[in-house]
Order: structure tokens, then C-alpha cells, then sequence
């Protein structure tokens, strides 16, 4: 629900600057049983592979979590540690967690945010968290009239587009990296000879 209502306006956001807004909402417990064995094994089923794909052609993320026991869906934190590093570099994303108590509001920002630094993405300023008790209360649609608008500036800039046009080899990444989309690695050095089971050149001691 709080997904819903940050795209709906999203999209009402776009509309006003004369842009449009394609959603496609990817529920995760649909893809449970191939997270799982993408967990295990780092084989990805089609519904993941699927699910990548709409990722790595995203503008923009919004990602909304439930909060069980003090952290987020152990479903979507292990959908994250599956994806590969370089995926999501530079992506706006608006992050989102609803719970039945304002306990666990720093869920949001003390882990969540945490996950998706390491991703590399651009996290928006305005994080969301909804208790019960704020589905009623005109604060929240304030709170997410921020976030949104945060977010529809960013897809418009197309940071994320910029910086993969202009500094994508500035990163460090693995061969085959974002999907398969990062394929520029130099192949001629010691390590990429030995492990496709060459020999490493050997420079003589002085």
C-alpha cells in the first residue's frame, strides 16, 4: 500500500512536468522459491532473471519492506544479496517500511539505507516509514510528496544514465558484472590468464 501510494505520485509528478512514468512492480513473494536457490546455489530462475532485467532498465526504484522483528523482509534483504554489486549503480531510490509499531521507524535509515549504500545507489533524502497509526495521518502524505518529488528529479536529471555515459570505468567490477552489461575487462593480465588456465609471466628478481 505505501508502494502504491508513493507511485501513484510518482506518476501525478511526471504528468505536471509533461513526462510519463511505465511502472512495473516486481513482488517478491512470487520469486521466494528462486531467491532461495539463487541464495544457495547463484543460479538465477527465469522469474529472477526477469526480475533483473527490469532493474537494470529502471530509472528509478521504490522499495517498500514490511519490518518482522526489528529489521526488514528477510525475503527482500535476500533478493538484494543475490543481485550482482554492479546492477544498480547510481539508481534513484526511494526507500520504504511499514510496521505495526513506530519502534521500528530507524528501520528505514539504520539498515536498509546500509544495504543500498553498498549497492552504490542514490538513495533519495526522505526516507518512509509507516506505523499503524500513520495511514490516517497527514504527515505521512507529506512525508511521501517529498520523497516523490526527490525522486522524479533525479530520473529527470538522468544521473544515473551520466554517470554510467561518463564514469562507468572508474568503477571496480567483475567480469561480466550488471547483468552482463560490464564486459570491458582487461583480459591480458596474470590473473585472467591463470584462471582461463594459462601461464603468468614471471619477471626475473634483480
Amino acid at each position: 500500500m505505501l508502494a502504491d501510494r508513493v507511485t501513484a505520485r510518482v506518476g501525478e509528478l511526471a504528468r505536471r512536468r509533461d513526462a510519463t512514468v511505465t511502472v512495473n512492480v516486481i513482488e517478491l513473494r512470487e520469486l521466494a522459491t528462486e531467491i532461495t536457490t539463487a541464495l544457495v546455489s547463484q543460479l538465477m530462475g527465469p522469474k529472477m532473471t526477469a526480475a533483473i532485467e527490469t532493474l537494470a532498465a529502471a530509472d528509478g526504484l521504490i522499495v517498500a519492506a514490511p519490518v518482522y522483528k526489528a529489521a526488514p523482509s528477510g525475503l527482500l534483504t535476500s533478493f538484494f544479496h543475490v543481485l550482482d554489486n554492479d546492477l544498480l549503480i547510481a539508481k534513484p531510490v526511494i526507500l520504504a517500511a511499514t510496521a505495526g509499531t513506530a519502534r521500528h521507524a530507524l528501520v528505514v535509515d539504520e539498515q536498509m539505507r546500509a544495504l543500498f549504500a553498498f549497492l552504490r545507489t542514490m538513495t533519495v533524502p526522505t526516507s518512509l516509514f509507516a506505523a499503524s497509526e500513520d495511514w490516517s495521518d497527514t504527515d505521512l502524505d507529506k512525508r511521501i510528496d517529498r520523497a516523490a518529488l526527490e525522486l522524479a528529479l533525479l530520473m529527470e536529471s538522468g544521473f544515473a544514465h551520466k554517470v554510467k555515459d561518463e564514469s562507468w570505468n572508474s568503477y571496480q567490477h567483475s567480469f561480466g558484472s550488471a547483468g552482463g552489461s560490464e564486459t570491458t575487462v582487461n583480459l591480458d593480465t596474470d590473473l585472467m590468464r591463470l584462471a582461463a588456465g594459462g601461464a603468468a609471466a614471471v619477471k626475473p628478481r634483480v
